[in-house]
């Protein structure tokens, strides 16, 4: 679909970056969820991955203090699932990706990378393969070559879980994607992606 739009300012500037992939269709999820292979984690243990997130890229108009969005699109289709119960559980939008150990190069118009720490607070060893995002918290940085977010997944129980964003690019240099998620007309209720409906 072809989408053609005039835009008449003297100080405004058009400015296209990746946004949160959630919007695509409109007001259908609020969190991402990323299936991969399951791991194994030891007792109080600590380890970092890397995982791939699907892109949506944003289009907006930046005058002064004053961003208006004007088109979101994706390179590629989006998928949905259910996390949790059906009479209780939320919509995501669902993505499968290969665990790696570095940095893995991707299409930057169509997958992200995140760096994901995964952190066993529990005395026991904790099978896991996926991970649960709230969109509200995301934080993407960007770059000609690269687009990324960095995360952590607390392990509470066997069971359950936490993800919380940090504010730092995966590689220094990089430019911060606007919040467009932030805008959305729709209430928010943060509560770092908690994962209370299994991590497997």
């Amino acid at each position: 679909m072809k989408v053609e739009k005039s835009v008449i300012s003297q100080r405004g500037k058009i400015v296209v970056c990746p946004i949160e992939p959630v919007n695509l269709p409109e007001k259908v999820a609020t969190y991402m969820e990323i299936d991969f292979d399951p791991l194994f984690l030891e007792p109080f243990s600590k380890t970092t991955i890397y995982l791939t997130f699907p892109i949506e890229i944003g289009v907006f108009v930046v005058a002064k203090k004053d961003i208006k969005p004007l088109d979101v699109f994706s390179f590629i289709p989006q998928k949905y699932s259910l996390y949790g119960p059906s009479n209780g559980g939320v919509i995501s939008r669902w993505a499968y990706s290969p665990v790696y150990a570095a940095i893995p190069e991707v299409n930057p118009f169509e997958c992200g990378v995140m760096q994901l720490t995964l952190h066993n607070t529990t005395r026991e060893w904790v099978e896991v393969a996926r991970a649960l995002f709230e969109a509200y918290s995301m934080k993407i940085y960007y770059s000609d070559e690269l687009v990324s977010m960095s995360a952590i997944m607390r392990i509470l129980s066997s069971k359950t879980a936490e993800t919380e964003f940090f504010k730092e690019p995966l590689v220094e240099g990089m430019k911060k994607a606007i919040e467009f998620y932030l805008g959305r007309d729709i209430p928010v209720v943060k509560h770092n992606g908690m994962m209370e409906w299994g991590l497997v």
